[in-house]
This record gives C-alpha cells, sequence and structure tokens, in this order.
C-alpha cells in the first residue's frame, strides 16, 4: 500500500497535513506541561481556557466555511496556518490566564478558519470521486504526523526546562508556516459568488444537514473511549498489565494509517455511506459490551477482551469516518462546500466539547452498567444516520443539487492495507487539532 496519494492536488494536501501534523504532534505532549509547570497555570484554568476556546471553535466553524466560499479556499488557508503559527509564537509571552485565553481563542478561531477552507479545498481541487479517498489519506497521515511528532515532542517533555519548552514552541510555529508553503502549490479556487437573495449562511437553515451534523457529531464521542475511558478503566477496574493502554494506542494507530483508505470504499454513495455509519454504531458498541467485561476476568482474559474490543473499536471509527466524509460532501449544494464543511466540523466539536463529561461519568463513574449505556448510546446514533440522511436527501433544494457521491474508484495503489480539548481527523479532522491539551493520542479527523 501506498501512504501517499497519486501526484496532483491530493498529493500536496497531504504532504502538507504531514508537515502540519508533525508540529502539532511535537506541541501535544507536552502542552499541558508547558502551560502548569513553565507559565505556572491551574488544571483548572487550563481546562477552563481550552473550554472557551472549543467554544470559539464551534462558534467559528460555518461563518469560516462560508468565506473560504466567498474568498478562496487556498489563499484562506494559507492564511489561517500563518496567523496560527505567529500566535504559536505568542505562546511564549502567556504569563497569566487572562493572556492563555487570549491567546487561546485567538488560536483556535485560526484553526476553525484553517478546518473550514480545508474542506471547501477538497471539494474544490479534487474530483468529486476521489474526495471521500482524500480524506481517507489525509486521515492515516494525521496519524503518522501526530505520532512522529508525538515521539520527538518527548525530548523536551524529558528536559523538562522551558527552554526546552521555548524550542517545541517555536518548531511548532515553523511547522505551520511551512505547510503554509506547502498549500501554495495546490491550484487557486475560483471563488463561489455569494448568492443574489437570500440567507448567506445557508447551512445553518438546513435542518436535515443539522441534524446529521448532530448526530455524527455526538456519535464522535468515542473518539475519547480510547483516550480517555479505556486508560482509566485498564488501570483502576481491570487485571490487564498498565502496558496495554500503549498497546492498545499503538494498534488504533497502525491500523488506522493502514486501512483507512481500504475502508473508504464503504461510503461509495449516499444509502452506503449511512449503512456504514449504521454498522459502525453496532461495532462501537459492541466495543463497549467487550470492554466492560473485561473488568471481571483474570489478566489473560482482561486482555483478550480488550484487544478484541478495541479491534471492534477500530473498525467502527474507520467506518463512521469514512461514512461522515461522505455524507458531508454528498449533501453540500455545488456553492457552499466550504460553509457546510464548517457547519459540519461544528458537530465533531460539540462531541468533543461533551465527550470528557459523558464518558468519565459513564464508563467510570457507573462503571459496568455505565458501559453497556454507552454502548446503547452508540447503537442508537448510528441507527439515526440512515433515516437523517434520507431526510435530507428528500429535502434538497430543487435547482441546487447536493454534490453527488459516486462510487470511489480506489486503484491498487490505494486499496492495501493547540487549542482543543480533546482532539477530529481534519482530522476532523480535522484534524485537525489546534494547539491545546492533547487528545490522548494520534487518531483523527482531517
Amino acid at each position: 500500500m501506498s501512504l501517499l496519494p497519486p501526484p496532483g492536488p491530493a498529493r500536496i494536501l497531504t504532504l502538507g497535513t504531514l508537515v502540519k501534523t508533525v508540529g502539532r504532534g511535537l506541541w501535544l505532549v507536552a502542552s499541558a506541561l508547558f502551560l502548569t509547570r513553565s507559565v505556572g497555570l491551574s488544571a483548572t484554568q487550563v481546562g477552563i481556557g481550552l473550554t472557551i476556546s472549543a467554544l470559539v471553535g464551534v462558534l467559528a466553524s460555518a461563518p469560516s466555511g462560508y468565506l473560504a466560499d466567498r474568498v478562496g479556499p487556498r489563499g484562506v488557508q494559507v492564511g489561517a496556518l500563518v496567523v496560527a503559527g505567529t500566535l504559536t509564537v505568542g505562546l511564549i509571552a502567556v504569563r497569566s490566564f487572562p493572556t492563555f485565553v487570549l491567546v487561546g481563542a485567538a488560536t483556535a478561531l485560526a484553526d476553525a478558519v484553517e478546518r473550514g477552507a480545508r474542506g471547501a479545498l477538497i471539494a474544490g481541487a479534487i474530483p468529486a470521486d476521489q474526495r471521500v479517498r482524500t480524506r481517507a489519506y489525509l486521515r492515516a497521515t494525521t496519524n503518522v504526523g501526530i505520532s512522529v511528532g508525538a515521539v520527538l515532542g518527548g525530548f523536551a517533555i524529558a528536559a523538562d526546562t522551558r527552554t526546552g519548552y521555548v524550542a517545541l514552541i517555536l518548531t511548532t510555529a515553523a511547522a505551520s508556516l511551512a505547510a503554509a508553503l506547502v498549500f501554495l502549490r495546490l491550484p487557486s479556487i475560483t471563488p463561489v459568488a455569494a448568492p443574489t437573495h437570500g440567507p448567506r449562511l445557508i447551512a445553518l437553515r438546513d435542518r436535515p444537514f443539522l441534524a446529521f451534523t448532530l448526530v455524527d457529531g455526538l456519535m464522535s464521542m468515542h473518539f475519547s473511549l480510547l483516550t480517555i475511558a479505556l486508560p482509566l478503566w485498564i488501570a483502576g477496574h481491570t487485571k490487564a498489565p498498565i502496558w496495554m493502554i500503549s498497546a492498545l494506542t499503538l494498534v488504533n494507530t497502525g491500523l488506522v494509517v493502514l486501512l483507512q483508505v481500504r475502508a473508504a470504499s464503504v461510503a461509495a454513495t449516499l444509502p452506503a455511506a449511512a449503512g456504514a455509519a449504521r454498522r459502525a454504531g453496532v461495532a462501537i458498541a459492541l466495543a463497549c459490551v467487550l470492554f466492560a467485561a473485561s473488568g471481571a476476568l483474570p489478566t489473560a482474559g482482561a486482555v483478550g477482551l480488550l484487544g478484541v474490543g478495541s479491534l471492534a473499536h477500530v473498525i467502527g471509527e474507520l467506518w463512521h469516518s469514512a461514512a461522515g466524509w461522505a455524507i458531508s460532501f454528498g449533501l453540500a449544494p455545488t456553492n457552499a462546500q466550504g460553509q457546510y464543511q464548517g457547519a459540519y466540523g461544528m458537530g465533531y466539536e460539540l462531541g468533543k466539547m461533551l465527550a470528557p463529561v459523558v464518558v468519565t461519568t459513564l464508563a467510570l463513574g457507573w462503571g459496568v452498567p455505565g458501559w453497556l449505556v454507552l454502548g446503547a448510546l452508540f447503537l442508537l446514533l448510528g441507527a439515526l444516520v440512515p433515516p437523517v440522511v434520507r431526510w435530507a436527501e428528500r429535502t434538497r433544494p430543487i435547482g441546487e443539487p447536493a454534490e453527488p457521491v459516486p462510487a470511489l474508484s480506489l486503484d491498487r495503489r490505494s486499496r492495501g492495507s493547540i487549542w482543543q480539548a480533546g482532539s477530529r481527523a481534519d482530522g476532523a479532522g480535522t484534524a485537525t487539532g489546534g494547539i491545546g491539551a492533547p487528545r490522548g493520542r494520534a487518531s483523527t479527523r482531517p
């Protein structure tokens, strides 16, 4: 399997994403330590600041996509990356909670603009039958980039000095600026003229699409199972060795890198994508049941159930990601891809905000019954996607057809195997997270 798409815009997007995510991986592993040990903020202050920043990202998502449609997505994305890199350098000047919130909110805004532009850029530069596959490449690349960056960032953690943290911040900023230079090689996308009448932000008036965004965003809470709930569950509620946490994270990351492009083939049409989302809910629900059962078994049994449960989870994760991309592109009018992709990102940001409280309260606070409730929730959310998509298809405006989702032509090369609290692939994805507290792993939605 090739980890790079064929030469052209998709490859440039992939290379730029790799540069960007290596930088963000560097910062991801050290952000919490820098903010608490070097800046002197409390954990509570960090949490409040990240929540405020995440809220800014949610509110700015759809308007950012609208801006990309009107101005042109390449220029908006490059500009957002330059601003984000500059603001990253501003972290060095953070000495208090107010300045942390100010820099964090500004960086979250830049990240939201970059995410919205990325969706419009993919829609404008990549043929319709290759967009989901391109998203899959970007997600696999995001996992590789953040993993490499996280390993390199470990040196700054080991030093635990302000000099080391400052060097890491400057490297992260440089990566953002370098990614902007890479994206300048993309073709310029002609801006879409603003509608002459009616509302501008039509995505926020599209009730079926917003319903899908909400369902998909809540379903994205499953990313926090592996980053938050499962590590604490393994450490405090099972007889499995503690190294299982790292092993399961490594397996998940590796499978996403190897299989996400192949998994994109399940979302060849809107009905197929909706069905994949339903199956994703089943797989993730099964994972929750297996995780719950692992707490009552001896070491060997717990290790076995955790391993099988993690495989079920990553299968659901692959299906869910591919389905979300296909549906978000497929339901969006051709003249509003940016704002629709931005609105789609709002759902993920909402899920990311809710996930820490939801998964810890249920899985850790309630124990086995909580895991079963989580499983039932993901099963329900997955089952809701097909009827919501059918509703959306029925209500597409006549004369403004949604973007088609033709069959994916996967050639042999593709058939193989920092202000965010939580962190989609653009992910995501997304992802692409911003500068901030770590997600805990590399699997994101680009």
